[in-house]
């Protein structure tokens, strides 16, 4: 049986990026308006959206560069290493006693 909660299966898939994008611009509009009710003048409220603004477009666009690099990385095969210093893994060691070969002599 499902116990996940009704309002969680209707739910879309997360976006992290797309969440902090959401609050930023959420942000954007409710500073400025904080500003002018506590006094500030509106060139200065007006000011700090635009600056708000402008560092959100800058941010939305790193994150989506970011996610799409990411995505890139992901979607590649995995190269194998080669040159020089690749070799293949070490067979595990077994413990024990080595049966012939070397022994003592005497």
């Amino acid at each position: 049986m499902n116990t996940e909660p009704l309002w969680a299966a209707a739910r879309p898939p997360a976006d992290p990026a797309g969440d902090v994008v959401r609050w930023a611009a959420f942000s954007c509009v409710l500073v400025p308006v904080v500003l002018i009710v506590y006094g500030s003048s509106f060139a200065g409220a007006a000011g700090s959206a635009v600056g708000l603004t402008a560092v959100t477009a800058a941010c939305r666009l790193l994150l989506r560069q970011s996610e799409r690099a990411a995505a890139e990385e992901r979607a590649r095969p995995p190269v194998p290493p080669s040159g020089r210093h690749a070799r293949p893994a070490p067979a595990p060691h077994r413990g024990g006693r080595h049966r012939g070969g070397c022994t003592p002599a005497g």
